[in-house]
């Protein structure tokens, strides 16, 4: 898991859509922490900071530490609004973490050994099935992605969640059963082209009858 990031926050005394606003004006993004049985904290950060973040991709899967004046709180984010128009962040709902605490989260699944696989060399399609897995683990230990090895895998195989290695702590909250990650699919003209050379065979062979069945009629 990487390092936790540190965030610098400053309180807003004013909470609603009017004080949001002016925060906004002032370049900063308005956010509220939350959780922990404990009460709401509204704060804001700098929006430039928060973007940044948001621009990584994993903005919902990390782990920050909120300063507040000196004040820190380990939190991750579970929910961002942004602009419908402009597509820039509104606000942000960060979760305490409390020590030992459990999260659920989706962990992106990473495709590796894509030269050593059978199945893609043959011009099969790696068809995704699960971009990433949801997962329950300790707040502490969150990976930053799961490796699928398509190693030796041929047209048609499949990799399931049995096959990812997932380190300890870390369970995925499908339990009933095996489920399918990705599968290595044949190349959509592959059947089609098949099927397409025993119709024309079977032209051929009509053709054949046909015209023995001409070359009787005249004899007689």
């Amino acid at each position: 898991m990487a390092d936790i990031i540190e965030l610098e926050a400053a309180v807003r005394e004013r909470v609603g859509k009017g004080a949001a606003r002016e925060a906004r004006r002032q370049g900063r993004v308005p956010a509220v922490i939350y959780g922990d049985k404990k009460d709401p904290e509204p704060i804001s950060l700098e929006y430039k900071t928060v973007n940044m973040q948001v621009q990584t991709g994993n903005f919902l899967n990390t782990l920050y530490m909120i300063n507040v004046g000196g004040n820190k709180t380990r939190v991750i984010p579970r929910d961002i609004q942004f602009d419908p128009v402009r597509d820039f962040p509104m606000h942000v709902d960060f979760l305490r973490l409390a020590k030992g605490a459990t999260i659920t989260i989706e962990v992106t699944v990473n495709f590796i050994n894509e030269e050593e696989c059978p199945g893609l060399k043959a011009g099969g399609v790696l068809n995704v099935v699960r971009y990433a897995i949801e997962v329950t683990c300790p707040a502490t230990s969150i990976p930053e992605q799961f490796d699928a090895d398509l190693t030796g895998l041929e047209l048609g195989d499949s990799i399931h969640i049995s096959a990812i290695n997932l380190p300890d702590g870390v369970e995925p909250t499908i339990t009933d059963r095996d489920f399918t990650v990705a599968t290595i699919a044949a190349p959509a003209g592959l059947d089609r082209d098949g099927a397409d050379e025993e119709a024309a065979d079977g032209e051929e062979v009509e053709g054949e009858e046909a015209e023995t069945t001409d070359e009787g009629t005249s004899e007689e």
